[in-house]
C-alpha cells in the first residue's frame, strides 16, 4: 500500500512540474516579442559603452587607433611643410652692371640660378634691370639681404603661400590613379572579347592622361616650394635731378623747353610732309600727264585757211572773180573799148 501510495505521489509531483515549466515558458514567449528591441539595443549600448570606456585606456597604453581626447580629434600633420616663398625688390644703385654681377654671384653661390632678364635705358640715360632669381629657400632669408645691401632698398614685397594640403592630395591621389590603371591592365590582360579589350583601351588612356596631369602638377608644386623666386629691379641713381629737385626754373630752363617744343614741332610737320609726300608725287605726274595729252590733242588740229582742194597751205587763196553781168562787154584792161 504504502508503494503505490509513493508511486502515485511521485507521479503527480512530474505532472505538477511540467505543468508549471509549460507555464513558464509561454510566459517568457510572450514577452521575448515585445522585448527582443529593447534587449538588442541594451545590448548594442553595452557593446559601445564597452568600447568606449576601453578606448582611452587603449590610447593611453599606446594601442593603435587609440586617442588621447576624445572630445577633439585631429587629423595628423605631416611632417614636412611645403611653402611657396616669392619676393620682389626694387633697389637703388649707382652703377647697374655692376650690382647685377653681385646678384648673380650670390644667387650662385646659395646655389640658386639667373632667369629671366630685361634690362633698357631711359632717355636720360639712366639704365634700368629686371631679373628673376631661383635660389633654395634654406638660403631665401640670406639672398635677400644680400641683394638688399647693394644698394639702397626702394621696395620690398615678399610673400609666403602655404600648400601642404595641395602637396598631399596630389600624392594621394596620383596614388589612387596608378592602382586604377593597373587594375585596368589586369581587365584587359583578362579580357577575351574585342569589345571589351576595346572600352578598357579607352578607360585605360583617360585614367593615364589624368595620371599624367597629376604628376605635372606635383612636378610644379616641386620646383615653387623646393625654389624661392625673388624678383629684383635695379635703378641708377639719378644724381642731378635729385640735386635739381628744390631749385626753381629759371631762364635758361625756359628757353631749354621752348627749344624742345620747337623740335618736337619741327619733327610732326616733317612727319606730315613725309606722310603727304607720296600723294603729292602721283597728283603732279596725274597733271603732267593730263597736260602733254591736252597739247597733242591741240597740235593735231587744221589750221584755218588751210588748202583743202589741194593748195599747198602756206599762204591766202586767190580772191574771189565776181560773174560777168548780162549785156556789157568785159572792160579789157582798165582804157575804153
Amino acid at each position: 500500500m504504502r508503494t503505490r501510495r509513493s508511486v502515485r505521489s511521485a507521479h503527480a509531483l512530474a505532472g505538477a512540474l511540467l505543468a508549471a515549466a509549460l507555464a513558464v515558458t509561454g510566459c517568457s514567449a510572450s514577452g521575448d516579442g515585445g522585448a527582443s528591441k529593447a534587449g538588442d539595443g541594451q545590448g548594442v549600448a553595452a557593446d559601445e559603452k564597452g568600447a568606449a570606456d576601453a578606448a582611452p585606456e587603449s590610447g593611453k597604453q599606446g594601442a593603435p587607433g587609440g586617442t588621447a581626447d576624445r572630445s577633439a580629434p585631429s587629423a595628423p600633420r605631416p611632417a614636412t611643410e611645403h611653402i611657396i616663398r616669392t619676393a620682389s625688390l626694387t633697389v637703388r644703385v649707382k652703377d647697374v652692371p655692376t650690382a647685377l654681377d653681385e646678384a648673380r654671384t650670390a644667387t650662385t653661390n646659395a646655389g640658386g640660378y639667373v632667369g629671366d632678364e630685361t634690362t633698357r635705358r631711359d632717355a636720360v640715360g639712366d639704365e634700368r634691370t629686371r631679373v628673376v632669381l631661383r635660389v633654395p629657400v634654406d638660403a631665401y632669408d640670406k639672398v635677400l639681404a644680400a641683394l638688399e645691401g647693394t644698394g639702397t632698398l626702394v621696395e620690398r614685397n615678399a610673400n609666403a603661400e602655404d600648400v601642404t594640403d595641395q602637396v598631399v592630395d596630389v600624392e594621394s591621389r596620383i596614388t589612387s590613379q596608378r592602382a586604377s590603371v593597373a587594375r585596368i591592365r589586369e581587365l584587359m590582360d583578362r579580357a577575351t572579347r574585342l569589345s571589351d579589350v576595346v572600352t578598357l583601351e579607352g578607360e585605360l588612356s583617360t585614367r593615364q592622361a589624368d595620371l599624367e596631369s597629376l604628376l605635372a602638377r606635383q612636378a610644379s608644386l616641386k620646383d615653387r616650394t623646393s625654389l624661392a623666386t625673388i624678383t629684383l629691379t635695379l635703378s641708377e641713381t639719378p644724381v642731378k635731378k635729385e640735386a635739381k629737385e628744390d631749385e626753381e626754373p629759371g631762364f635758361l630752363d625756359a628757353l631749354a623747353g621752348g627749344w624742345g617744343v620747337f623740335l618736337t614741332l619741327l619733327l610732326w610737320l616733317m612727319l606730315a610732309l613725309g606722310a603727304v609726300l607720296p600723294f603729292a608725287a602721283v597728283a603732279a605726274l596725274v597733271v603732267l600727264v593730263w597736260s602733254k595729252l591736252i597739247s597733242l590733242r591741240v597740235a593735231r588740229r587744221p589750221r584755218p585757211g588751210s588748202a583743202a582742194d589741194g593748195g599747198s597751205g602756206t599762204g591766202p587763196g586767190p580772191l574771189p572773180v565776181a560773174p560777168p553781168i548780162p549785156g556789157r562787154a568785159p572792160d579789157a584792161g582798165n582804157g575804153d573799148a
